[in-house]
């Protein structure tokens, strides 16, 4: 939503990093009210409108639409490197891994991330170690690569940014073969959207809420 100011260098540097690959670039636009729409349909993305708000819900109906083998995200607001997706996909077609995920704090450096920020990823990725017995440097990591066909067997039904945490936790739960590679973390272009604390605390509770059994529907 509103990113005009770097959707343009995103889908350049996707389409840079995995060269003569057959790609379906997908942007799914909540109710954007700057020029996000035209710029990405303008390099070539389809752009999917999704009035409905909510981080999960943005990726859900990504989900749906999407058609290839693989589906790779990214944020619209260049803080993940897309050079690296060549590395994702090789570990998914080697049959090294179903789920690949990013892993920001490994390399954290810089100005990319608040101390709160910081703080609370470092709170949640102990809770996450801890409730589900996984070994995951980055619970909260947005970058991800994985074979679409697993989804049908992924219960997701988060529409806020816990979907992130969701999302590892079913790939994790339902036996899937779940990497994670070291990436870089830049300053977001445009302005923030994420809200530290209270995201902190809302994605803690859905945890700890997931973990015990509280499975509404999927919407």
């Amino acid at each position: 939503m509103n990113e005009e100011a770097s959707i343009g260098r995103v889908i350049d540097e996707v389409r840079k990093a995995l060269g003569p690959r057959l790609l379906e670039i997908l942007v799914v636009d909540t109710d954007s009210r700057d020029r996000t729409r035209e710029i990405a349909t303008a390099k070539g993305a389809r752009v999917i409108p999704e009035p409905r708000r909510g981080y999960g819900r943005a990726y859900k109906t990504g989900f749906h639409e999407a058609r290839g083998t693989y589906i790779a995200t990214l944020d619209a607001d260049l803080t993940y490197p897309a050079d690296r997706l060549p590395d994702f996909l090789a570990a998914l077609e080697t049959d090294r891994a179903d789920f690949v995920s990013g892993d920001r704090m490994s390399h954290l450096g810089g100005e990319a991330m608040s101390g709160m920020h910081r703080i609370g990823n470092a709170i949640l990725n102990a809770a996450f170690r801890l409730l589900y017995r996984a070994r995951i440097r980055d619970s909260q990591s947005g970058m991800w690569a994985f074979r679409r066909s697993i989804l049908p067997r992924l219960y997701l039904v988060h529409d806020g940014m816990a979907f992130s945490e969701e999302l590892k936790i079913e790939a994790i739960r339902n036996g899937f073969r779940f990497f994670e590679i070291p990436v870089d973390y830049r300053v977001r272009v445009g302005d923030k959207k994420i809200r530290s604390t209270s995201d902190a605390v809302k994605n803690l509770i859905w945890l700890a809420r997931k973990r015990f059994g509280w499975h509404p529907k999927p919407r």
